[in-house]
């Protein structure tokens, strides 16, 4: 049942929001140590501590191992949070990894009007963000 979508959820683009993430990368996640150590029973809350946690974005390395990142955005889509919680994720900008987060969700999730009003201002925010791709760290020159 840890793998379940919240009772309840909205389906989004006519599917359950888990299935946004790849099956591959899905199944990965599942079965990786993170997501059964750290991301099981996350809620909203919870998920700050380990949003803030995280070091580095990207979504697959090594062996086609899941990042931690793309572990909590897979949590992101099995709760769903209200759109109040994702807004005030945005706004907390001592926490470059949590906005990051949020706006990837927002990103996949919602209506193109909405990502727009709720994206377009991190488009001054120039936080460097650490990019994990197969094993080798990169700078992103902004959020």
């Amino acid at each position: 049942m840890a793998n379940t979508t919240v009772s309840g959820a909205l389906s989004i683009h006519g599917q359950n929001p888990q299935f946004l993430v790849e099956t591959v990368i899905r199944n990965r996640i599942y079965e990786s140590s993170y997501w059964k150590e750290h991301c099981f029973a996350l809620t909203a809350e919870s998920l700050i501590d380990k949003a803030i946690e995280t070091r580095y974005i990207g979504g697959v390395y090594g062996n086609q191992r899941p990042t931690q990142f793309i572990c909590l955005v897979l949590k992101l889509l099995q709760i769903q949070p209200e759109k109040e919680i994702l807004v005030e994720y945005l706004r907390a900008d001592e926490f470059k990894y949590l906005r990051a987060l949020a706006a990837i969700y927002i990103r996949l999730t919602f209506r193109a009007v909405d990502v727009y009003e709720l994206l377009e201002p991190l488009l001054k925010d120039y936080s460097k963000l650490r990019l994990r791709d197969m094993g080798k760290f990169h700078e992103c020159p902004f959020l």
